[in-house]
């Protein structure tokens, strides 16, 4: 089958991008041939796919007619929110932090998922692999919320693990041994604000960026606290950090249980924690696949290597959560 599609000028300029990088990453993720010349869009292939095709053409173009720019990852953005039969707007639309130039909003359904749930629940927490945008979203969210002062403090937080055997070879003081382990963290809020308000903000206490084990003994009121990389908690660190949660605070956990980092024979605390928490209201479990991998397009293929290779030689080694999937 082959149908032609005539398009805008507006829309065939951005399907065309640049060097045709737009069309090459449609015509990945459907299964016809994809031509453009001048406004004119032609699919040629099976009737079925053809016809799918032209609905991701169609959404593409509702959505360069409302101003969104589209980009390789868009077309990947609008076929999943298809495939969950969800409107690919519904999904892009929902802006989470807006400022100067940067925009951010969930890029797959389940991110959109993932929002949702930290705005309805009291903890919420994300389990899937690198690159899924756990921790970004997070941060995201508790700079919308600090900024419309629905809670006083964002408190930034993940256990050093391999800092607890090395801090005595590193140079500097506690907090300059333990930087590298908060790194990822700071970049992720240098992404949201400038430097000069992290700097102020830091200062004053209205963020703060500390490993796990300085929240021990703490109560933490109108906060938004994130515990990144929580696969290396233990069950006890994870219910201390639980216990924390004080009146008026949110709480996000994120983590990927197959980077888990502790000793052979320690249980992770997410693990444990989705087994004693999971049904409890107020508290909710996203998880992640490699679908929703938002970073180099190889990464979600090394994801997807790494999984079916632990599947092959390691099955009875799965974590909890996926063999319950």
């Amino acid at each position: 089958m082959r149908r032609r599609l005539e398009l805008s000028n507006e829309v065939a300029a951005a399907l065309a991008g640049s060097q045709d990088a737009i069309l090459r990453a449609l015509e990945g993720h459907v299964e016809c041939d994809v031509y453009l010349r001048g406004n004119v869009l032609t699919l040629d292939g099976a009737d079925e796919a053809v016809e799918a095709a032209a609905t991701v053409v169609h959404e593409l173009g509702e959505l360069v007619e409302q101003g969104h720019e589209v980009a390789p990852g868009t077309i990947a953005a609008v076929t999943g929110a298809l495939d969950a039969h969800r409107a690919p707007a519904e999904v892009l639309d929902d802006v989470v932090w807006r400022h100067r130039s940067t925009k951010v909003a969930p890029k797959t359904v389940n991110q959109k998922a993932y929002v949702d749930s930290i705005r309805r629940n009291t903890i919420t927490f994300a389990i899937g692999p690198a690159g899924t945008g756990k921790t970004f979203l997070a941060v995201a969210l508790a700079a919308a919320a600090l900024s419309r002062r629905e809670v006083n403090r964002i408190i930034l937080t993940r256990p050093a693990v391999e800092a607890g055997e090395r801090l005595g070879f590193l140079p500097g003081d506690l907090m300059a041994k333990i930087d590298p382990y908060l790194r990822p963290l700071f970049d992720a809020l240098h992404d949201m604000l400038e430097p000069e308000r992290v700097a102020s903000h830091l200062e004053r206490g209205v963020i703060e960026v500390a490993p796990l084990a300085f929240m021990r003994g703490r109560t933490l009121n109108d906060s938004f606290i994130i515990l990144d990389e929580a696969q290396n908690t233990t069950p006890e660190q994870m219910k201390m950090i639980l216990t924390r949660l004080g009146f008026g605070s949110r709480m996000v956990i994120t983590g990927d249980i197959t980077q888990i980092d502790l000793p052979r024979d320690q249980r992770s605390g997410l693990v444990t924690v989705a087994e004693i928490l999971e049904g409890l209201d107020g508290v909710d479990f996203v998880r992640f696949g490699g679908e929703d991998v938002v970073r180099h397009r190889l990464v979600q293929r090394i994801v997807e290597a790494y999984a079916e290779h632990q599947e092959r030689s390691a099955p009875d080694l799965r974590p909890a959560e996926r063999r319950r999937a």
